[in-house]
């Protein structure tokens, strides 16, 4: 389905979440209890009132953060000051207050529990700009990754994204008020958005992390065969032979780091891999593993600056070792257990 235009979205979704969310509040004790009835139906504990109540949540958490920004958008002088650096330092704690109460309940509703291994992006790169790399695989993986920079290692992260997550009024209006892209797929206007993931990448300060996923997506078979197909008929049989022996990731598009790495020479590389999500490929899958009741582990591989190849088809080549690495690590710790 096409994007509404930005006024669409202004005038229409964002105040059609506040409504929704005020509809619910209003009727939620009815649906709590629908959901307690429903409850002893289906497997799990309480399955229908905890996706109820996270579901609920998650409108509201919206609702507000439209109304937080309305606020800000009100006192910049009716937008005139939103790209000042003090409106911009405000959206990133506006944001990074919503995560942490948007994990806060998730922990408690969803029994969620996320762990961290190796080293963080504050001990490798003290006080410099990073370029995060992050595998694509399950819901909510975007949303875990920022909040660990934002709330774990207070970096203000700028986000290449796809186009459709501006259906979301939220991050819609907190996010293209903030340096990120969203980039639309398919392969019309490559160069343009790889120059706009340059520009991006561009000048970042001391705790900026410029954050790209290199998949395009998030991991399913179909996903990972269709990839490989692709890279056979663009006659990349090299680098279709090394996407086939990986089996828990998609094959790395490697346009948009090499963009970044040519904008950003001196910011160290950050890798980011998860388990916890895998299994949550489709509707069906959300359904039977929530409430999820688990551990999400991430691994953070951090590279200084100095040991980047220097080279395009050498960062291309170091960017599938490391996608190889991500993907033996994933097979070791599938659903968020086993050794690092």
């Amino acid at each position: 389905m096409p994007l509404p235009p930005r006024w669409a979205r202004r005038l229409l979704l964002a105040p059609g979440v506040v409504l929704l969310a005020l509809a619910v509040v209003a009727t939620l004790p009815v649906w709590a209890l629908l959901a307690l009835a429903a409850s002893p139906l289906v497997p799990g504990r309480l399955r229908p009132l905890r996706l109820l109540w996270i579901g609920t949540v998650y409108l509201v958490w919206d609702a507000a953060a439209l109304l937080a920004l309305f606020g800000l958008w009100v006192a910049s002088g009716f937008g005139a000051r939103k790209r000042s650096p003090a409106f911009q330092r405000a959206h990133y704690l506006l944001a990074g207050w919503f995560l942490r109460v948007l994990f806060w309940q998730a922990r408690w509703a969803l029994r969620l529990r996320i762990d961290v291994a190796g080293t963080d992006p504050d001990v490798a790169l003290p006080g410099g700009p990073g370029l995060v790399i992050c595998r694509h695989a399950g819901p909510g993986d975007s949303f875990i990754l920022i909040h660990a920079l934002m709330n774990w290692f207070h970096r203000e992260p700028r986000i290449v994204l796809k186009e459709s997550l501006q259906w979301d009024p939220a991050i819609d209006v907190l996010l293209n008020r903030l340096p990120n892209r969203f980039i639309a797929s398919g392969p019309d206007g490559r160069e343009a958005v790889l120059a706009q993931i340059g520009h991006l990448a561009r000048g970042l300060d001391g705790d900026a992390a410029f954050v790209i996923f290199p998949e395009g997506g998030n991991f399913t078979p179909k996903r990972r065969l269709r990839a490989i197909a692709r890279l056979h008929a663009l006659g990349l049989e090299r680098m279709a032979s090394r996407a086939e022996r990986m089996r828990h990731v998609l094959a790395p598009q490697p346009g948009g780091l090499l963009a970044a790495l040519d904008a950003a020479p001196g910011a160290g590389v950050v890798f980011v891999a998860h388990t916890g999500l895998d299994r949550m490929r489709t509707v069906t899958d959300v359904w039977r593993e929530l409430p999820m009741d688990k551990r999400i582990v991430m691994r953070f591989w951090s590279v200084p600056p100095e040991d980047i190849p220097v080279g395009r088809q050498e960062r291309i080549d170091w960017l599938f070792d490391w996608w190889a690495r991500i993907d033996r690590w994933i097979a070791a710790n599938r659903d968020g257990a086993g050794p690092d």
